[in-house]
């Protein structure tokens, strides 16, 4: 190893060597420094500050179509909300302190009455009772149905349902297929016909969208010969009611 470093080192020397009297015969030595000596640097350009000019939009062309019209407006717009507005009703809000409970008493005395009006009415068209509690006629407003009644006579899907009283006056309500009972249209048939905790519904499916409904009034006596009579919806009689009226807290 020690023999063949040595003759690559000879070897070196000699090209550097040889390459040193061909540059010298070339005088390239003495070109390279008469070109550093007479090298002159270039004169710098002065540079302009660049100043931004604003954007004239009027310049912009425009179609013809529109060129005879004001330039349009892109300022920020308030963007109204999406969606169908919530309707407004006339109802005031009602104050819930004040609730009025039946009785459990008078609560059954009016299903049994609602019960037998039930039983006395044409068996093609189906039907149900349905009392009513707090939630129904204050407050939430919301009016489940018999789960297994929407599934055999309802519509599969959300639809209005009118909801016909013994005046002959019509309500639209709509109806929630999934959670099988009336929301909106309800809160104003419930206020309209002045319904209490207590009272008890007889609804009666006259037409795949239309329900006949009987009111039975928690407060209503029945006639004298003991036959129950349905209340018109200005009828209130003066039957005493056991009552428990809620405590302000």
């Amino acid at each position: 190893m020690v023999i063949s470093n040595s003759k690559y080192e000879e070897s070196r020397q000699k090209r550097l060597e040889e390459n040193k009297k061909r540059m010298e015969e070339l005088n390239l030595n003495k070109l390279a420094l008469s070109l550093k000596t007479n090298l002159k640097p270039s004169p710098m350009k002065p540079v302009k500050p660049r100043v931004r000019q604003p954007l004239d939009l009027s310049a912009v062309r425009r179609s013809n179509r529109v060129a005879d019209k004001p330039p349009p407006n892109y300022k920020d717009v308030p963007v109204e909300p999406l969606g169908r507005p919530r309707r407004i009703y006339g109802y005031k809000r009602r104050d819930l302190s004040n609730r009025v409970y039946a009785s459990d008493e008078d609560r059954e005395y009016a299903r049994d009455r609602a019960e037998e009006l039930l039983s006395g009415l044409e068996p093609d068209f189906p039907s149900f009772v349905k009392p009513m509690l707090q939630s129904h006629v204050t407050g939430g407003f919301w009016l489940g149905l018999p789960q297994q009644f929407c599934k055999r006579h309802l519509p599969k899907r959300d639809e209005m349902i009118t909801l016909l009283d013994e005046d002959g006056n019509e309500s639209a309500t709509k109806y929630l297929c999934l959670k099988t009972g009336l929301s909106g249209g309800w809160r104003g048939f419930a206020i309209d016909h002045q319904l209490v905790d207590g009272d008890a519904l007889v609804f009666q499916l006259i037409r795949p969208n239309k329900f006949k409904v009987y009111i039975i009034r928690v407060n209503q006596a029945e006639d004298s010969d003991g036959a129950s009579d349905v209340t018109h919806l200005d009828d209130i009689s003066a039957k005493p009611t056991k009552r428990i009226r809620a405590s302000k807290k």
